[in-house]
């Protein structure tokens, strides 16, 4: 499909979710066709996400990236979750090659030292086997919400990702953190533990910290850069095609 269709079909994806429950917009994107991916970091978003996929057997691929850094307690709740949901995450590592190659160029911790060098550590664990994971698919499905962030306000439920050429859902777009919770708590989902020792989003145990009273949910990835926009790079590229946020 050419960019142009595939930027007309997020917008119209973008006003149809809008209107459905969390349900009704999995399973809209489930009967698309095409090879559907939600990649899941073990958030508590994602968790939500999760338990819809697994609860009504919808046909989409969940993915985590395994970098190799990841808390104890994240590595226990893949499993976890797996068990619950009777489900299979497949789980995306580094190469070797690039965790020697980027210790060898900055150190095992170089990320501290850096922008640079903790971009090359996110891209080598982080966006090489995102690459992997999102190759041949059509639908690449997130937790990203409008809450997370300043930098994610206008977070759309449908855009274009030109970097990928797929279509990016973001099912939890408009939810707020306390519904997420009243989820979790009225479904029995399982979540990282960390979340209740002061950690709203987590990531690898050395970029991470728990959160100060008052402090954005993302305060705590890489706290030790000034930039308030900080990215893995995930979720970011230099020229989005975002549908407009409903």
């Amino acid at each position: 499909m050419t960019a142009i269709t595939l930027i007309e079909d997020a917008a119209t994806l973008n006003s149809q979710l809008a209107s459905l429950d969390l349900a009704g917009r999995l399973s809209l994107v489930a009967g698309l066709g095409g090879r559907a991916v939600f990649t899941t970091s073990l958030g508590i978003e994602d968790q939500v996400i999760t338990a819809e996929i697994g609860n009504h057997r919808l046909p989409i691929e969940v993915a985590t990236l395994q970098t190799g850094r990841l808390f104890p307690e994240t590595l226990a709740l893949i499993d976890e979750t797996e068990t619950q949901y009777d489900i299979h995450i497949v789980r995306y590592e580094p190469e070797q090659t690039d965790i020697d190659a980027y210790a060898a160029k900055y150190g095992l911790n170089g990320f501290y030292e850096s922008v640079e060098a903790r971009h090359a550590c996110c891209g080598a664990r982080k966006l090489k086997p995102l690459a992997r994971a999102l190759s041949g698919a059509t639908i690449w499905i997130t937790g990203l919400r409008r809450g997370q962030s300043a930098n994610r306000a206008d977070t759309p439920f449908a855009e274009f990702d030109p970097e990928r050429n797929l279509i990016k859902i973001n099912p939890l777009a408009d939810w707020d953190i306390d519904v997420i919770r009243a989820y979790v708590a009225d479904n029995s989902v399982p979540v990282n533990p960390l979340h209740a020792r002061g950690y709203p989003s987590i990531g690898c145990e050395p970029c991470t910290r728990a959160i100060k009273p008052g402090e954005p949910e993302r305060a705590g990835r890489w706290w030790w850069e000034n930039d308030e926009k900080r990215e893995c790079g995930l979720h970011v590229h230099e020229e989005g095609a975002a549908a407009p946020a409903q």
